[in-house]
């Protein structure tokens, strides 16, 4: 080979090695210090840039990410004098290239450092409940005293989380202990709860069932009794209709039998036959011992052998004689000459001139007003008229209104004079 091409061949080569020397490419999101002679020079930005061949070089290339760094549980000891492992993530961005590379040294470690020994002394001022209690606070912490000392080494903390608290295996049974029975107390707490809100529902039912059902007991016997005042009411109009037809009765019974003896003229003889049948039944009776004839015994026999036609003229004729009918219905010398009698009217014997039962006063009192009374308060029973109105109203009503029971002055029940 010649010696001209061997030189090309080199000049070449090294043609391309200036080239890739001067020729640098930054990815996005990334910042490369580039220093010339030993000094820094710039920034270089993403995208295409050149260098000084064999006297500007790149120094450090910086990711600009946000980026996450978990650091590993370190030892720390609370107020109360208990040791915990406390690990934490950090959040963090690089914001000035130059400051990250010549301000610290490596600022990865410098913050692990750093976060360690404002972790020890946040959480030294706490006890082991405020510490697992109080994370959000010891986060803000972190995060003030990181993000201030940081500033100087081109970074920016975001965040600072603690990502587990571990305490020791006794304490962590102690504190299983202490949960379990803290919930133990509001499971028997709640179930009291529950118990007391059940009986007091219980007692709140009861109680109105109770007042329910007094109430309906009350308005059953005011009813009751409404009814049972209601039917002695009625029961006693009837037996007081009843009486006063009987009395009725027994009144048309005597003034027939007035009538009829009074149209029959009875004599003498007929009132002494009848004194003597009269006269064994005042003897009648177990403890009757002795019988005096009475001093009207004697007149009683001669009225009574004169009536058998025994008389001293003998002109006088026995009561056993009937005389000749005189036509029609016939007189004898008792039979009354005076003509026919007139036939007896029963057409208004079995009328009752009282009124219906259930047109009376009392029974005018309607259960309505007692039922339509609202729960909880006293019904309002009606009071019946007095009774000197309810004679009133039976006087006007009854058969003493009748003009044709009228034959006395005020007495329905006088009997016509013969």
């Amino acid at each position: 080979m010649e010696p001209a091409l061997i030189a090309l061949i080199v000049i070449a080569v090294l043609v391309v090695f200036v080239l890739a020397k001067s020729v640098t490419i930054v990815p996005q999101a990334q910042a490369k210090v580039v220093e010339r002679l030993g000094r820094y020079s710039r920034t270089l930005s993403p995208g295409l840039a050149l260098l000084v061949p064999f006297v500007d070089r790149v120094r450090a290339t910086i990711d600009l990410r946000e980026q996450v760094i978990s650091f590993p549980p370190q030892p720390v000891i609370t107020a109360d004098n208990l040791q915990v492992g406390i690990d934490t993530v950090v959040y963090f961005q690089v914001t000035d290239p130059r400051l990250a590379v010549y301000g610290i040294a490596n600022y990865i470690t410098g913050m692990e450092q750093l976060t360690t020994t404002t972790l020890r002394n946040v959480v030294g001022g706490l006890n082991l409940e405020g510490a697992l209690t109080g994370r959000d606070g010891i986060n803000s912490q972190l995060r003030s005293v990181l993000d201030g000392t940081t500033g100087p080494w081109g970074l920016r903390v975001a965040r600072v989380e603690i990502k587990a608290i571990d305490p020791p295996p006794s304490i962590q049974d102690s504190m299983e202990k202490q949960m379990r029975a803290d919930r133990d107390k509001r499971a028997v707490i709640l179930t009291a709860e529950g118990q007391r809100q059940s009986a007091i529902t219980t007692a709140e039912g009861q109680k109105a069932a109770a007042i329910l059902s007094a109430e309906g007991k009350k308005q059953a016997a005011i009813l009751d009794a409404e009814a049972e005042r209601q039917s002695r009411i009625l029961r006693a109009e009837g037996e007081r209709a009843a009486l006063f037809l009987q009395a009725q009765g027994q009144a048309k019974s005597i003034e027939t039998v007035f009538q009829a003896i009074h149209d029959g003229k009875p004599d003498q003889g007929l009132l002494a036959y009848q004194y003597l049948q009269t006269l064994p039944k005042i003897a009648q009776g177990d403890a009757n011992k002795m019988w005096i004839v009475p001093s009207e015994f004697s007149k009683a026999l001669e009225g009574l052998s004169k009536l058998g036609g025994g008389s001293e003229d003998g002109e006088s004729r026995s009561w056993l004689d009937v005389g000749e009918s005189s036509g029609g219905n016939g007189g004898g010398s008792n039979g009354g000459g005076d003509g026919p009698r007139p036939g007896l009217d029963t057409s208004t014997w079995f009328e009752s001139q009282l009124p219906r039962a259930a047109d009376q006063p009392e029974a005018k009192i309607e259960l309505t007003s007692i039922t339509d009374q609202p729960v909880g308060t006293t019904p309002q029973i009606p009071t019946p008229p007095p009774l000197s109105q309810v004679k009133q109203d039976v006087q006007e009503s009854g058969p003493a209104a009748d003009p044709r029971n009228r034959r006395g002055d005020d007495d329905p029940l006088q009997l016509p004079p013969s």
